[in-house]
């Protein structure tokens, strides 16, 4: 991360102080960065907000204030330094240990899709990607699509899909398997559709981070008709709405694919993936499992069924609409507000010594 240094004097009128953390995790995509934007804006204007920034963290947006630290040590000291009233984290797994250093620091804690033991003592988890489990989640915990908060780019499509008419004698097939691809399912899934004999458009879109070799992959696009590769930057939910069946990732895709209505076929890229419990027949998907596990003629099948089949493409449409899913903002807002009105527990400095009132 190239980031200018700068310093900027904290001690302005009393306001709410809350910092942001968001750390590299695989294959989650740019959504966790674009969820904190659109968090920090709401508040922006009576809240005093942070972004800490480690290696290989997002940069922070523009006009927004920004620490810079390494390490759990650098947190930690970071935090002792800033006092915020409440740090949001979209980390990944997290530790108990750590958390319960943070703890000593920040009156309240609020997680974002936490699997680790972290998790169970932050003051709050709201758990949007979430596994099928038989034991009940810790009372703090708010599992489910419900928190999902859709962007703008996706709400402009909002239910496109119970617009959209019939497909047509070249139906379009979307592909995207995120920011990263690790397993590299589009070349995987592009080889399989060569052997497709029935017309079809297919646009593939590649992420700013896909680690392969993009001249193979653009290679076989050009042995096929009607195969378009599209490279970062690109906006998903554009495109997207052009689809009338979508091929993709089962991490949080398939959430803004549901808030569009737009028939879907699910890859898990890795084992954390497969194991996700959102993207799921009820919920208007076909789930293949692991997509490097998956054969062509099924891969191929489940492509084609909602484009052949009517009934089929309708009901799936039916059950992503049912979910009213998208609108998550209102409860994390809220509870966001009632942590810095309402902190759980009074912070202190560990280390008893005065900190200096700056931010670099």
């Amino acid at each position: 991360m190239n980031l200018s240094e700068r310093v900027i004097p904290i001690d302005r009128p009393m306001k709410r102080k809350m910092a942001i953390h968001i750390s590299p995790t695989d294959g989650k995509g740019t959504y966790p960065e674009r969820r904190a934007i659109l968090l920090a804006h709401k508040f922006k204007e009576d809240v005093d907000i942070l972004f800490l920034c480690e290696k290989g963290s997002p940069d922070p947006p523009d006009f927004f204030r920004f620490a810079v630290f390494e390490g759990q040590a650098g947190l930690v000291k970071t935090l002792a330094e800033i006092k915020p009233d409440l740090l949001l984290r979209d980390t990944g797994t997290t530790s108990q240990e750590e958390v319960e250093q943070l703890k000593q620091l920040v009156p309240s804690i609020i997680h974002f899709d936490d699997f680790g033991d972290g998790g169970k003592i932050a003051d709050l988890v709201f758990q949007t990607l979430y596994t099928d489990s038989f034991e009940e989640p810790p009372e703090h915990f708010v599992v489910g699509f419900e928190s999902f908060i859709a962007d703008s780019e996706v709400r402009a499509f909002k239910k496109i899909g119970l617009r959209k008419e019939c497909p047509g004698p070249l139906p379009h097939l979307v592909i995207s398997f995120g920011d990263e691809d690790v397993g590299n399912l589009s070349y995987r899934s592009l080889r399989h559709l060569m052997q497709l004999q029935i017309p079809l458009r297919v646009t593939i879109l590649i992420g700013k981070n896909y680690p392969h070799d993009r001249s193979e992959l653009k290679l076989m696009a050009l042995g096929r008709r009607n195969t378009t590769i599209i490279e970062h930057p690109y906006n998903f939910a554009q495109v997207s709405s052009t689809a009338d069946v979508i091929l993709c990732s089962s991490g949080y895709l398939p959430y803004e694919v549901a808030v569009m209505n737009i028939p879907c076929v699910v890859l898990a890229q890795n084992d954390f993936e497969a194991t996700l419990a959102f993207p799921k027949e009820q919920h208007g998907f076909i789930n293949l499992g692991l997509g490097r596990k998956v054969k062509q003629s099924t891969l191929l099948n489940a492509i084609m069924e909602p484009l052949l089949h009517e009934p089929l493409r309708k009901k799936a449409i039916a059950r992503q609409s049912a979910l009213g899913i998208g609108d998550g903002k209102d409860a994390v807002y809220e509870a966001i507000r009632y942590y810095l009105n309402y902190p759980k527990r009074n912070a202190y400095d560990s280390s008893g010594k005065f900190i200096s009132d700056m931010v670099h």
